[in-house]
């Protein structure tokens, strides 16, 4: 079941959500955050829904240690999606744009 939040912090991914909102607060917000994590309690997607449509979506995965391996981050109105790649050290191994 996906959680959902206000907003996040920082500019390193993955995102990180704060201020979660119960049922009641997300029936009274335009823009929210929907966060889907693994068996494991690790943030899979990210999805943020402004006026009930999805505007951007970060899809992640990990490496075998535990750190960032892949954030796929889909512009639903661009129709643009960038695949990042990061080494085991957390630096950015790649990056590729393209249209969706």
């Amino acid at each position: 079941m996906p959680c959902h939040f206000v907003s996040y912090s920082g500019v390193k991914l993955p995102l990180k959500l704060h201020t979660p909102l119960d049922e009641d607060g997300l029936r009274h917000r335009i823009t929210f955050f929907r966060a889907n994590y693994t068996p494991d309690d690790v943030l899979s997607k990210v999805e943020k829904v402004v006026y009930g449509e999805i505007e951007f979506t970060h899809d992640y995965r990990y490496h075998a240690a535990g750190g960032l391996s892949e954030a796929i981050v889909t512009l639903h109105a661009e129709d643009e999606r960038t695949v990042l790649q990061f080494a085991e050290d957390g630096e950015l191994a790649s990056s590729d744009t393209e249209a969706c």
